[in-house]
């Protein structure tokens, strides 16, 4: 084989490493309910100096960041469950990141709500923690990916937790 067809052949030869062999085609679904991707990053390492304020020794715990950073999903109950009837709780500790600035809006309320949507549907909840960021069990009704919308104090950030059935 010559050098052109050795340098056309690789690019056919990765990509076949990059598909699952005898993996099912995945038919295709209405746009209405396609998914739009899940970004769940659970990390495990320690929580940032900001987040770790009421922590002692070893601050290596579950946590989600939000997009932007402002906000931080510490989790006690790892995974999140639907339907858990035994075991901990989808207990949530919500820890923002100390503001640069005030409040944009000093009267806006410090309860901390969450807007909550199953990926891929119209399935919406609404839940709120009183008093702003803090302590919360946070359940939703079915499993997936849950794209959140949190709103505190003036401030916002985003991010996606997934629940599975329990």
């Amino acid at each position: 084989m010559g050098s052109w067809g050795r340098l056309l052949l690789a690019p056919v030869v990765l990509l076949a490493g990059c598909t699952a062999a005898g993996a099912p085609a995945t038919p295709a679904t209405p746009a209405a309910s396609a998914p739009t991707g899940c970004a769940a990053r659970v990390e495990e390492g320690r929580l940032p100096d900001w987040a770790d304020a009421g922590f002692s020794g070893d601050t290596r715990m579950p946590h989600v960041f939000g997009a932007k950073g402002e906000i931080v999903a510490v989790l006690f109950g790892q995974p999140l469950a639907v339907g858990r009837t035994a075991g901990p709780s989808n207990k949530i500790l919500w820890v923002a990141r100390p503001a640069a600035t005030p409040s944009p809006d000093p009267s806006a309320p410090a309860t901390l709500v969450i807007t909550a949507t199953l990926d891929g549907t119209t399935t919406r909840v609404t839940r709120e923690v009183a008093g702003g960021p803090g302590p919360s069990i946070v359940d939703v009704p079915r499993a997936g990916c849950w794209h959140l919308e949190l709103r505190w104090s003036g401030r916002a950030d985003t991010m996606d937790l997934v629940y599975v059935a329990a």
